[in-house]
């Protein structure tokens, strides 16, 4: 019987074997992405679009762990065995954007502040763990919504790309956070850590009172993983919402979820995932090619394919 390492390994070739076709096995970057239920993702077509544009020879591949039958404690076998194939780093999405913090060597200040991880650099120095999704979420209200309302904004969800979210609607000058999440200690412990680090007024509450905090809210963000292909559904009663706040959602899989189509019904305006997943993408290339990527270019890709 294959050992525990063994049988990471031989996900890692099959991944590698799959796409011996269509791209380049000793690629000079190569990247990976970490996750669950990802074949939808664009990722690695922005990331390679983007090298063929800057003349790298330049790899991505998506590495599920759905598809591949691996378990959640796996993570780390297959961090180390990405590193020993080469690669130069990796993405990191749903579910493992906090579990895989006490794999890593160093965090940068960032990803240490906001609690997650969604970009593993490798280098002589060991694994640092980065944050892009901040970035790329806070980039993407302010192009693809402008200047909105932020006085009290509800955001469901209070995982790692919640994590990510709350600091950047902080660093948007939210002067009120309202987060919910099923979790209570969750929503608390990320309420205390958005207080604490920006001095924001930001209250865990319980998924009984999202009625009442929607209802005096200018903006509500769905942080969850409800409404991806994998997960469908609403993370809430979108009849809560009224005509005059706006509403962003951070899935992009499928390309506007129910809660965006229905919000826009309703009047609201509205924010896919889209916009943040280009921008994080655009962060995490940097850091892992050394070159500067063009934004407008990988948001062109992002187009071409969703």
């Amino acid at each position: 019987m294959p050992s525990h390492n063994d049988r990471v390994r031989e996900a890692l070739a099959r991944v590698e074997g799959e796409r011996a076709a269509t791209a380049n096995a000793g690629a000079g970057v190569r990247i990976g992405l970490l996750g669950r239920g990802i074949g939808a993702s664009l990722t690695p077509i922005m990331h390679e679009a983007e090298g063929r544009r800057l003349g790298l020879d330049y790899r991505y591949d998506p590495i599920d762990f759905d598809k591949l039958g691996l378990e959640d404690a796996d993570l780390g076998a297959m961090l180390e065995a990405v590193r020993e194939r080469g690669f130069r780093g990796v993405n990191v999405t749903y579910p493992f954007k906090q579990a895989i913090i006490p794999l890593l060597d160093t965090l940068s200040g960032e990803a240490s502040a906001i609690g997650a991880v969604n970009t593993v650099v490798f280098s002589e120095r060991g694994t640092e763990g980065h944050n892009t999704d901040c970035y790329g979420f806070a980039q993407s209200l302010r192009q693809g919504l402008g200047v909105v309302p932020v006085s009290r904004v509800v955001q469901i969800g209070a995982g790692g790309a919640g994590a990510a979210v709350a600091q950047a609607l902080a660093e948007l000058g939210a002067m009120e956070i309202d987060i919910v999440d099923v979790d209570t200690s969750r929503a608390q412990a990320l309420a205390a850590q958005v207080a604490s680090a920006n001095g924001t007024l930001t209250r865990a509450m319980t998924p009984e009172r999202l009625a009442e905090v929607i209802e005096e809210a200018s903006g509500v963000v769905n942080a969850t993983p409800v409404g991806m292909e994998k997960l469908p559904g609403l993370p809430f009663d979108p009849g809560l919402l009224q005509p005059h706040q706006w509403v962003a959602d951070i899935i992009y899989f499928p390309r506007e979820t129910a809660l965006v189509r229905q919000a826009r019904d309703i009047g609201c305006r509205v924010l896919p995932g889209g916009g943040m997943a280009v921008y994080q993408a655009v962060r995490a290339f940097q850091l892992f090619s050394g070159r500067e990527p063009d934004p407008l270019e990988m948001a062109k890709t992002f187009a071409a394919y969703a």
